[in-house]
C-alpha cells in the first residue's frame, strides 16, 4: 500500500467555508455546549442516521434532562427510551459512563480528551467530537464518513477498519485538523461524508474538495473505500413465545449479557414442539400451542436470526413465575424496554 500523500494546506479552510455555506446547522443537539447533550447526540448517531435520531433524542432529554437524571434513573427505564433504536449497548453505556462521572468526577463531565476516552462507549473519535463541540479543542476525529472522505481523497486503498489503513488515516487526520475553528471544521467532515459524499451516488460536482480529490480524478468512487473482506453470514433460528393469559403477554427479562441485553422479549425456545414443555417445566402449567405466526428476519451486525412467533393460550394460571418475568397488556408491553422484533410483533397483534 501506498500512503504518501500530500497534504493541502487548505484543506480545512476549503471545508470550514463549506460548512458555513452549506453545512447543517439546525439539528436540535446543535443549540448548546452542554457536554451532556453533545455526548448523548453522539452516541445516538453512531450507526444511525440523523433523521432516526431526532426524535429519539428530544424524547430523551425530555426523560433524563441533566446527566444527574440519567445517572440516577433505573436501567429499565433508559433501555425503554432507548427501545427501537438498536445497538442496545450504546444504552447501556451511556448509563454506565453517566454514573461513572457522577461517581468519578463529581457530577462534571470530564474536560480532558483522554479521560472522557476512558468513559463506557466512547471511543477516541466520538471522544475527540465530544470535545470539539462542547470545549473547542482541536482534536481529529475518523468517524465512518472521515474514513470515506480520507481514502478517497488521497486515493488509499485497503479496507479502512485494517489496522495499517486506518492507523495511517489516523495520521493524516491529526495532520489535517485546524488549530482554530475545530467545531465548524468537525461538523463539515460530518456534514460532507453524510451529503455529498455518500458510500453510494457520490455528488462530486457539489464536494470543495473535488478538484484534488483522487477518487474523482481517477475515477474510482465505487471502489474506494474498499469494503470489508466478506465472511459467511450466519444464519439461525428461534421461536418467540406468545404466551397468553387472559388480555396479558408474559414478557421476559435478557440476560445481562449477549443480544438485547437487559431488554424485556418474549421466552425463546429451538422449536416449536418445545413450548409445551417449556410451559409445563417453567410455569408448571399446560398451553394451547397454536398455529404459528408468519416467521420474518431481523439482520444482526454479525447474523442474521430467524424468528418463529408462536402463541400459545395457557390452560390455567401459572403455578410458578420467575422475578425476571412479568405479564403485561399489549400496551403496557410497547412502553418497556423491548428489542425491535417484539415490538414488531406487539404492534401486529394490537
Amino acid at each position: 500500500m501506498n500512503f504518501s500523500p500530500v497534504l493541502p494546506a487548505d484543506f480545512a479552510s476549503r471545508l470550514i467555508a463549506w460548512q458555513q455555506q452549506h453545512g447543517r446547522h439546525d439539528l436540535p443537539w446543535q443549540a448548546s455546549r452542554d457536554p451532556y447533550r453533545v455526548w448523548l447526540s453522539e452516541i445516538m448517531l453512531q450507526q444511525t442516521q440523523v433523521v432516526t435520531v431526532i426524535p429519539y433524542y428530544l424524547r430523551f432529554l425530555e426523560l433524563f434532562p441533566t446527566l444527574a437524571d440519567l445517572a440516577a434513573a433505573p436501567q429499565d427505564a433508559v433501555l425503554a427510551a432507548w427501545s427501537g433504536l438498536g445497538y442496545y449497548s450504546r444504552a447501556r453505556n451511556l448509563h454506565k459512563a453517566a454514573q461513572q462521572v457522577m461517581a468519578e468526577h463529581g457530577g462534571v463531565f470530564p474536560l480532558q480528551c483522554e479521560q472522557i476516552a476512558a468513559l463506557p462507549g466512547i471511543g477516541p473519535s466520538t471522544a475527540a467530537a465530544i470535545g470539539a463541540f462542547a470545549f473547542g479543542q482541536p482534536h481529529a476525529i475518523l468517524d465512518g464518513n472521515v474514513k470515506r472522505v480520507l481514502c478517497r481523497f488521497f486515493g488509499i486503498d485497503g479496507y479502512p477498519g485494517a489496522k495499517k489503513v486506518e492507523t495511517r488515516l489516523w495520521q493524516i487526520a491529526d495532520a489535517l485538523a485546524p488549530a482554530s475553528g475545530i467545531e465548524a471544521y468537525t461538523q463539515a467532515q460530518m456534514d460532507l461524508g453524510a451529503t455529498i459524499c455518500t458510500r453510494g451516488k457520490p455528488q462530486c460536482l457539489l464536494c470543495p474538495l473535488q478538484q484534488d480529490c483522487v477518487a474523482r480524478i481517477e475515477g474510482r468512487t465505487g471502489e474506494l473505500p474498499a469494503s470489508k473482506p466478506k465472511k459467511a453470514y450466519p444464519e439461525r433460528e428461534t421461536v418467540m413465545l406468545l404466551l397468553r393469559q387472559q388480555d396479558r403477554l408474559l414478557l421476559q427479562k435478557r440476560p445481562a449479557t449477549g443480544i438485547w441485553a437487559g431488554l424485556w422479549s418474549f421466552p425463546e425456545v429451538d422449536t416449536t414442539l418445545q413450548a409445551e414443555n417449556w410451559c409445563q417445566a417453567t410455569l408448571g402449567c399446560s398451553g394451547e400451542v397454536q398455529p404459528p405466526l408468519a416467521q420474518f428476519s431481523h439482520a444482526f451486525t454479525h447474523f442474521r436470526l430467524h424468528i418463529t412467533p408462536l402463541p400459545v393460550y395457557l390452560l390455567a394460571p401459572p403455578a410458578a413465575q420467575q422475578p425476571s418475568m412479568q405479564w403485561l397488556s399489549i400496551a403496557e408491553a410497547l412502553q418497556a424496554g423491548i428489542p425491535t422484533p417484539v415490538r414488531k410483533i406487539l404492534l401486529e397483534l394490537r
